[in-house]
């Protein structure tokens, strides 16, 4: 019987891969230019957020970015290792689409692939060179240093497709990974990123990769939306023939660019406590830029829920950049049998 083991949370931002304080200071000089920042429901100009919230000065020190970004590290060293104990066959990873691969030709709520391999390609140094400020030395950590074919389950891919298509959802199904932002048919950051930090490099491991469109007008699927779809998909994965070792991944968030730190936490107590009410309940205004990700998490929640597998460890780090209290909040949760 194909059984879901394990699962873990984790952010996936820039400032997880290059280190302070000149790479989050980088990044915060553009926030300050920002006339679009997102917060609560509302848009606001660096300047109307700094007179609205607190002042976050005391979070921004060389000394405070450092010691959350040793955190962070230890964090995702523990996750990694978390994974390599759980001898799984496949990973199941959701993440979103930052139009990288999926432009306004597609945009399915729910995408999964289900071919044979996908190519995870490196930056060129004239893409890396067009990059906003401060996003190159992170975009490294996302890619391989050569061109590598990752291996995928088409099987169990088209399995869950076919099984949510069987619940109603109509789930999109992708084959062939389009050419995207960069013409190279690479699979998203949201995805190379769990290679390169958690798997390594090398790893041969499968993965059944999922798209939730979580950034997009017109039609980003709603809180309960997500929540029971991840309850389709861990059906459809205990169906499955076979006896293989899934493990699942949620990759994105938590609040950014914004960090909300009440948002956050109600967010994670929630997943501690499998509060479904509150997971299928997260209003569309709280999940917007950076925060839409909070939709793969939940996603993933379902997923857990109908495994059967519980929350066992939770790690949070509000990584701050301005006085304004713009940044990422970076989350990293685990996951296992009950």
């Amino acid at each position: 019987m194909t059984e879901i083991v394990a699962g873990i949370g984790t952010s996936h931002g820039p400032q997880l891969k290059a280190p302070p304080p000149q790479a989050w200071d980088t990044r915060g000089t553009a926030d300050r230019a920002s006339k679009g920042l997102k917060f609560r429901g509302e848009t606001y100009r660096y300047e109307e957020l700094r007179e609205l919230r607190e002042d976050f000065s005391n979070e921004i020190t060389p000394e405070v970015m450092a010691r959350r970004w040793e955190r962070c590290q230890r964090s995702m060293d523990r996750l990694a290792e978390f994974i390599r104990t759980q001898e799984v066959d496949v990973l199941v990873i959701v993440s979103s689409d930052h139009k990288e691969t999926y432009g306004d030709e597609w945009l399915a709520p729910f995408s999964v692939f289900w071919g044979d391999e996908v190519a995870h390609v490196p930056f060129t140094q004239a893409q890396l060179d067009a990059m906003a400020p401060g996003l190159a030395e992170a975009a490294t950590g996302d890619v391989p240093d050569r061109t590598i074919m990752r291996p995928t389950h088409r099987a169990l891919g088209k399995h869950i497709i076919q099984s949510t298509q069987a619940e109603d959802f109509d789930t999109g199904a992708t084959e062939v990974i389009p050419a995207g932002r960069y013409e190279n048919h690479t699979i998203p950051h949201g995805f190379g990123f769990i290679y390169q930090r958690f798997l390594g490099q090398e790893s041969t491991l499968p993965m059944v990769p999922i798209f939730i469109n979580t950034f997009w007008e017109p039609n980003p699927p709603g809180a309960k939306r997500c929540y029971d779809f991840g309850r389709a998909v861990g059906r459809a994965i205990r169906s499955f023939p076979g006896d293989l070792r899934v493990g699942i991944v949620a990759s994105g968030g938590l609040s950014h660019f914004v960090i909300d730190e009440k948002l956050d936490q109600e967010f994670l107590q929630a997943l501690r406590d499998q509060d479904a009410g509150y997971l299928s309940s997260v209003p569309a205004a709280e999940m917007r830029s950076g925060a839409s990700e909070l939709r793969n998490w939940i996603a993933v929640a379902g997923i857990a829920d109908e495994a059967g597998l519980a929350v066992t460890s939770v790690d949070y780090e509000p990584c701050y950049r301005t006085e304004a209290g713009t940044g990422n909040a970076m989350g990293f949760l685990a996951w296992e049998r009950k």
